[in-house]
């Protein structure tokens, strides 16, 4: 069997006894350093016969979740379809933000803002005891892992402990506790609502999924149907195995306001 030949060499040779087949006019690197570089392979316009070049970084699809803690469609969307959907791709092809506010309004009352939830008081202590697991933890994978286990839980404001115990024991739950006691857990609070309220087309329900920066029926459905399959579908980089996509079961009706 004839030995092996290394595809830099292989690449020099045929540029040597085909000319024609050579690089690019002007290329000013030789022959056995074309597919060191995806740079270098594109300057001499031989990428087809570098296969082994890393293909190009694609910008990865970007979720955003406006939905309130106790809303029961908020909660199935987040548990069912957000978060396996995460862990199956990889990091550089979902990014996703939470903005935990909702249908909820504030008021200012005495230069200080006061929250009305959807769902009653707990609702709004769920929703800002996220917010505040978020500007605390910072690192998106450890806070939503916490967020997936409050919501997937018996209940969302009792369970902040346990759900820090196993997927965050590095975060102090007092640094939390207070934050949702002073004034740093109510400017998260404004600000989501201000996120919320500046929603174009302004939002109608709960959960309401941004792809892009852009909201549609067609994309909240799809979403809703098949995330897996619709961030597959959005992404312009090399394919995960995952990405086979499924239709996921009938969610519950949105929370409108």
């Amino acid at each position: 069997m004839a030995p092996a030949v290394a595809l830099p060499v292989l690449v020099a040779l045929v540029a040597l006894v085909a000319p024609g087949l050579g690089a690019a006019p002007g290329c000013d690197h030789p022959a056995h350093r074309w597919c060191r570089s995806r740079d270098t392979a594109v300057a001499c316009q031989v990428q087809s016969r570098c296969p082994s070049l890393p293909r190009p970084a694609a910008a990865p699809v970007e979720l955003s979740l406006y939905y309130e803690s106790l809303c029961p469609a908020c909660r199935e969307f987040l548990v069912l379809k957000l978060f396996p959907t995460w862990l199956l791709l990889p990091e550089e092809m979902l990014s996703i933000t939470l903005v935990p506010y909702g249908n909820a309004q504030e008021r200012n009352v005495s230069g200080k803002w006061d929250f009305q939830c959807q769902h009653g008081p707990e609702e709004c202590l769920g929703n800002m005891m996220e917010a505040c697991l978020m500007h605390e933890a910072k690192n998106f994978s450890t806070y939503f892992a916490v967020i997936f286990c409050l919501e997937s839980g018996s209940s969302v404001t009792k369970n902040l402990e346990a759900c820090l115990q196993i997927y965050a024991p590095e975060v102090d739950s007092s640094r939390i506790s207070a934050c949702v006691q002073g004034d740093t857990g109510v400017a998260l609070m404004h600000h989501n609502a201000q996120l919320t309220e500046a929603l174009d087309p302004p939002h109608q329900y709960v959960p309401w999924i941004t792809i892009n920066g852009k909201h549609t029926d067609e994309l909240q459905a799809q979403a809703e149907a098949s995330l897996l399959g619709l961030v597959c579908h959005l992404y312009q980089g090399e394919k995960p195995e995952a990405c086979g996509g499924s239709k996921a079961p009938k969610i519950l009706p949105g929370c409108r306001r």
